[in-house]
């Protein structure tokens, strides 16, 4: 009876954690299960989940205009006022954690803070690409980006992406030497450029582009349908070096940097920022430095990966990452 008892009141004392996320890929249930991990009580909200239905053609058409001259848009309306129905029934909530926070209107952020003990923004995009984001900074306690640059011109602290995979197998039979998967955007002309110097020096890549478009060359692969994260998984182990391609004015870490390093994969990437990196070490990860002029030496492929320290490598890790959130 007394074991019971303790049980239940040490449920009662487990603090609430709060995270508002837009998880378009899935990576950010990661940052929930790690917080559960340690106790916590966790409530994920994560808002790409949710379906807006148009009553009528007149709303579709209404929105169309309302939105693109900054009057209204009704889907940003339903995401707030679903939010605000998620946490009726939270009394107090210990930290609430947002990700893309943009999407989210002031009313929104503030009735979500007045019931939270802490509040935390993470920004993992530029804020030139978001400026909505710097309207919103000065709503929460603490406010982390990815971006140097911007956390320099805003004040704001800096952290990178995390670690949420590892893994210790290594072998020598891969199906694929490099591996890819991007969105169908302005990276694009770039990816097509070192897809073709890679099918050039015949390294067999498997790289995929989301996109509608129709397909009739060697170097990539088209798709309509993205994969899910088990799907992206499966062909993570089944490469050998990761591809990485930063967007246009982007100097933060994508997650394809932190995979490299959780499952001891050697990396090529445009980033050129990597090279201030403690992790960072030339014989595993090539920088290219000229779009224009891709030489990547033969010795790279052939080389074995070196391991990162574990003392460097622990700071990145899921487990360890989510520390800083809930301090």
């Amino acid at each position: 009876m007394q074991r019971l008892l303790k049980t239940e009141k040490m449920q009662e004392e487990k603090k609430i954690i709060l995270l508002i996320t837009y998880d378009n890929w899935g990576f950010n249930q990661y940052i929930a299960d790690a917080l559960e991990e340690k106790n916590y009580t966790v409530k994920h909200i994560d808002f790409h989940s949710f379906r807006y239905k148009y009553p009528s053609f007149f709303h579709k058409a209404f929105n169309f205009f309302t939105k693109n001259l900054g009057i209204a848009n009704l889907k940003k309306n339903y995401y707030n006022q679903t939010i605000l129905n998620e946490i009726k029934n939270l009394s107090t909530i210990d930290t609430s954690i947002y990700i893309k926070a943009d999407f989210l209107s002031e009313k929104t952020i503030r009735a979500v803070n007045k019931k939270s003990q802490k509040s935390v923004l993470i920004i993992s995009d530029s804020i030139n690409r978001y400026p909505q984001t710097k309207n919103i900074i000065s709503l929460f306690d603490k406010v982390f980006s990815f971006e140097k640059r911007d956390c320099k011109k805003y004040d704001l602290r800096f952290k990178t992406n995390f670690i949420y995979k590892t893994s210790n197998n290594t072998t020598s039979e891969y199906q694929y030497k490099v591996f890819n998967i991007s969105s169908f955007d302005k990276r694009f002309p770039v990816i097509k450029k070192i897809a073709e110097a890679l099918y050039k020096m015949k390294i067999k890549s498997k790289i995929i582009i989301f996109t509608s478009k129709e397909n009739s060359e060697p170097y990539w692969e088209f798709s309509k349908k993205p994969l899910s994260i088990e799907e992206n998984n499966q062909l993570l182990q089944e490469s050998e070096i990761m591809l990485d391609v930063s967007r246009d004015g982007q100097d933060g870490l994508s997650f394809r940097v932190f995979e490299s390093l959780g499952l001891k994969k050697k990396l090529i990437t445009t980033n050129k920022d990597i090279v201030n990196y403690d992790f960072y070490d030339p014989e595993n990860i090539f920088v290219i430095d000229n779009i224009d002029d891709i030489k990547i030496p033969t010795s790279f492929f052939e080389t074995p990966y070196i391991d990162v320290p574990q003392n460097i490598l622990s700071k990145y890790l899921i487990e360890n990452w989510v520390n800083e959130l809930v301090e």
